[in-house]
C-alpha cells in the first residue's frame, strides 16, 4: 500500500505479476492507474517504500526502482546471479503501522493522522536513508539504497543454499535471513555485516518475523514447528 505519509487515506495499492508486469491500482474505482514493466521474467517481489520509489524483484536476478507518482524507471539493480526472491526495507515497520502509535491510536482527522505518519517516519529514519536487502537463489544477499545509488552497501555472503526469505528489525538496527540451509543469519542493518548464526531447525527455514521491539524474532521450517529466539540469550 501507499504509505499514510503520502496519501491518507491509502487507496493505492501495487501489485507484481508473472507476466512481467507491476501494476498501481486505486483501491475505490478498482482500476489500473500506472502499469510499469522492464523485467523479463516474472515478479517475485513488490514493495512500495517511503520516498517515493516502488521496488520490484524479478526471475530475471533484477531489482527495479520505479516513480510511485508517473512510473517511470529510476533505476535498476544488479548484482545477483539467480532470480531474486525475497526484499524488505529498513522502513517497513513504520510504513505498515503508519499514524497509529504503539497502542494502536490514530488522529481521526486524516490531515492530522498523515502529520503524524510522516513524524513517524522521520523519527524512525533519522535522517537516514531508507535502505533494501533483497534474498536470492544464489544463496546471497545485497544491501542498497536504492533512492540515492544503484551500486550495493554489501554483498552479504554465507548461506549454503537459497535465501528464502529477508526482514528487517522495526528499529532497522539488524537483518535476519531464513534459508534452506535450516539456519537463520542475522546481519548488520546498516552496513550488511554478519553477526550470528541460528540453528535448531532440521529443515529448510521458510519465514521469519520480529517482535515489535526488535528484541525477540521467530522462525518457521518445513520440520512442522515454529522457534522463538530472544537476541539477548542466544
Amino acid at each position: 500500500w501507499e504509505p499514510a505519509h503520502k496519501a491518507y487515506p491509502c487507496v493505492r495499492f501495487c501489485s507484481g505479476s508473472k507476466d512481467n508486469t507491476i501494476k498501481v491500482w486505486n483501491a475505490n474505482t478498482r482500476q489500473a492507474v500506472l502499469s510499469m514493466s522492464n523485467q523479463t521474467m516474472a515478479i517475485t517481489a513488490v514493495k512500495w517504500g517511503g520516498e517515493g520509489l516502488i521496488y520490484s524483484a524479478s526471475k530475471d536476478c533484477t531489482i527495479s526502482a520505479w516513480d510511485a507518482t508517473d512510473g517511470k524507471l529510476v533505476r535498476v539493480l544488479r548484482g545477483h546471479g539467480h532470480w531474486v526472491n525475497t526484499l524488505a526495507l529498513s522502513s517497513e515497520h513504520t510504513l505498515r503501522t503508519g499514524a497509529y502509535d504503539h497502542r494502536g491510536a490514530a488522529p481521526s482527522d486524516p490531515g492530522e493522522a498523515r502529520a503524524a505518519a510522516e513524524k513517524r517516519y522521520q523519527e524512525a529514519s533519522q535522517g537516514q536513508g531508507e535502505r533494501l536487502v533483497s534474498g536470492s537463489d544464489d544463496f546471497t544477499m545485497f544491501l542498497w539504497q536504492p533512492s540515492t545509488s544503484k551500486t550495493h552497501i554489501a554483498r552479504m555472503t554465507g548461506h549454503v543454499q537459497l535465501v528464502n526469505q529477508v526482514q528487517f528489525s522495526p528499529d532497522g538496527r539488524w537483518i535476519l535471513s531464513a534459508s534452506f540451509d535450516k539456519s537463520v543469519k542475522l546481519w548488520d542493518g546498516l552496513k550488511g555485516t554478519f553477526l550470528a548464526t541460528f540453528r535448531s531447525h532440521v529443515g529448510p527455514v521458510y519465514q521469519v518475523a520480529w517482535s515489535s521491539d526488535s528484541r525477540m524474532f521467530v522462525s518457521g521450517s518445513k520440520d512442522s514447528t515454529l522457534k522463538v529466539w530472544d537476541l539477548l540469550s542466544c
